[in-house]
């Protein structure tokens, strides 16, 4: 799995991991910090979250422009510097509800996403360009899948750490943290006046209503009374003195938004790691470092882009990646409700706490120790000595018994589940399962039969869809839009958006690494990225329709959208195979697309 890689790969993935790292700790939490600190409704939410994850994935187009003119390892470290000062900003402590504190927050996330515009797609563009050589050019798949491991690797520890500094922010003041509505209940509060001027608007006054009858207000009951109430009871639980409920919920906010700004500043941290790793490492990947503006002493430019490709190569290539950027679009919609409708279910409407086997899922360590039993496992049985074959099954039998220990000490019943942490279980499948999907690819391709990367692409899409056919049976029985589902639901539900993440994502950035014009890369890698920014954009439209409709009736549309999506690539798949086939298909020599060869990328 690991062997006959180059060095460059693993430095470039570490790089990789601790920007990652970074920004899954601020996003793990930051649909509940918009909620809290700002008093904004999931439409206002879904909106910010969704043009954030635009514009994160949109730059990239920008930076690949930029780096095909300039250099892609300028670009990185330029992005690096960007998305630290932007990550500064986000950390500062500012007021509660304030216009000037959410204008800092659109210049923080403007900083972010311009930094990984000019860092993420240069970053895997040079990935890709350590496999041009002709004795790794074989790996390049098995590559982006490792790639891609790492990066959630990274991404499996942020919502963690990112509970334990929010957590810490409200501990250290003296708040209880094990309720998760607790913010939006303060909010309410704050907005009707300790609950003495209750809301004109429908939506918000039919949630309000949901959330007191399904924490036992009977039917026509006093939501006002139960609220206030609720959050008094709340409040003696806290070891903080208050003079008005109004006080209370104020202060309370202001502690759960500083436990933020500790996340958002380990972000920070994150950015210096992952600036050190590549900076230390130049050496396994410099051969491939081209700064643009220079000229070679003969006149031409010091980057070699293989055989010239005719423009009707070139074009027939951009066709068959605009192909793959539509489906793109939708599947990133569907995956990325993880930041958003699935965050907001985990919310409102999971039970927020876990027995039997479920409960080890919510202790990292316990999945560290699965995680790595499985490599474990597969060292074990790929080792060709003896030693080799003791050490790992040393390690694979003390993995065991640490897992046996966690699960003997972990209470019968697991409690205060933060909804966030339900972030962490999509990284650990990745982490997890990439030995599996590797292996099993790999023996596909022994016997002659692995599928073509837009062939993985549709499989994924029908997973995606089969996802949320889970979702649908997990909320036939919703009353609204709260309720106390099995987290069962939602783990499974993750463990099927991972498997069609594992065919669409590493497969998809290894197909336009294959197959983008030598010249073009970079905008072609960004091409692939600006895709994701409208899918991520698309995100908001199941949280626009929260409360509006059924909760099954939002993943229905999810399930509809991964159908026709599947439809359309299977419907031009002979078109996409060509641009990846390395021998030309007899009945279409004229064909560029199918006569150019993978060597010259």
């Amino acid at each position: 799995m690991f062997k006959n890689q180059p060095l460059g790969l693993y430095v470039l993935s570490l790089a990789n991991t601790g920007e990652r790292f970074g920004y899954y700790t601020m996003l793990a939490i930051f649909l509940f910090y918009l909620q809290a600190k700002f008093g904004l409704d999931s439409t206002w939410t879904g909106q910010i979250f969704s043009i954030f994850l635009a514009l994160v994935y949109f730059m990239p187009l920008v930076g690949g422009w930029i780096a095909d003119k300039w250099s892609f390892s300028k670009c990185v470290v330029s992005g690096i510097a960007v998305m630290f000062v932007g990550y500064a900003l986000l950390s500062a402590p500012t007021p509660v509800r304030s216009v000037g504190s959410m204008l800092l927050l659109f210049l923080a996330l403007l900083l972010i996403a311009s930094g990984t515009g000019l860092f993420k797609g240069n970053l895997q563009v040079m990935v890709g360009d350590l496999y041009n050589e002709p004795k790794y050019a074989a790996k390049r798949d098995s590559a982006f899948s490792l790639f891609y491991m790492a990066i959630n690797l990274g991404s499996m520890f942020a919502p963690m750490a990112a509970i334990a500094l929010k957590n810490l922010g409200l501990r250290s003041a003296g708040y209880a943290t094990n309720n998760p509505m607790a913010a939006t209940v303060c909010n309410w509060c704050l907005d009707t006046q300790n609950f003495t001027v209750m809301p004109t608007d429908p939506d918000k006054l039919k949630a309000m209503t949901e959330f007191a009858i399904q924490n036992g207000m009977s039917q026509g009951g006093d939501v006002a009374a139960f609220l206030s109430a609720y959050l008094t009871d709340f409040a003696s639980q806290c070891q903080v003195t208050f003079t008005s409920l109004g006080e209370f919920a104020e202060s309370y906010i202001t502690a759960f938004s500083t436990g933020c700004s500790y996340a958002f500043a380990l972000a920070c941290v994150s950015l210096i790691v992952s600036f050190l790793i590549y900076s230390l490492g130049r050496k396994t990947y410099a051969h491939i470092i081209v700064d643009k503006k220079k000229v070679a002493a003969d006149g031409k430019p010091a980057v070699n882009y293989g055989p010239e490709l005719t423009p009707e190569q070139t074009k027939q290539r951009i066709v068959a990646l605009m192909l793959v950027f539509s489906v793109v679009i939708f599947f990133w919609m569907v995956f990325h409700q993880n930041g958003q409708a699935l965050s907001e279910f985990a919310k409102s409407c999971t039970a927020p706490d876990a027995t039997g086997w479920t409960r080890i899922g919510f202790n990292i360590w316990a999945l560290v120790c699965i995680a790595g039993g499985v490599y474990a496992l597969f060292s074990l049985i790929q080792s060709t000595t003896f030693k080799a074959k003791l050490i790992s099954g040393v390690v694979l039998i003390a993995l065991a018994g640490v897992l046996v220990h966690i699960y003997t000490n972990t209470p019968e019943v697991v409690t205060g589940i933060d909804p966030a942490v339900y972030q962490q279980f999509n990284p650990f499948y990745v982490v997890a399962l990439t030995p599996f999907s590797m292996a099993f690819f790999a023996w596909l391709a022994r016997k002659g039969k692995e599928p073509s990367a837009p062939r993985k692409i549709g499989y994924g899409m029908i997973l995606a869809g089969a996802a949320y056919c889970v979702m649908v049976f997990a909320s036939l029985g919703l009353v609204g839009t709260n309720g106390a589902v099995s987290p069962n639901w939602l783990i499974s539900t993750y463990l099927l958006l991972t498997f069609a993440e594992l065919l669409l994502s590493p497969m998809g950035i290894s197909f336009v690494s294959k197959v983008a014009p030598p010249k073009l890369k970079g905008s072609m890698m960004g091409g692939w990225f600006a895709a994701t920014a409208v899918g991520n954009y698309l995100v908001s439209i199941p949280m626009m329709l929260w409360g509006k409709i059924s909760v099954a009736a939002i993943w229905g549309i999810l399930i509809v959208l991964c159908a026709l999506s599947a439809i359309f690539i299977f419907s031009v798949m002979k078109k996409l195979e060509a641009a990846t086939s390395d021998t030309p298909a007899p009945a279409a020599k004229a064909d560029a697309l199918e006569n150019v060869e993978d060597d010259a990328i």
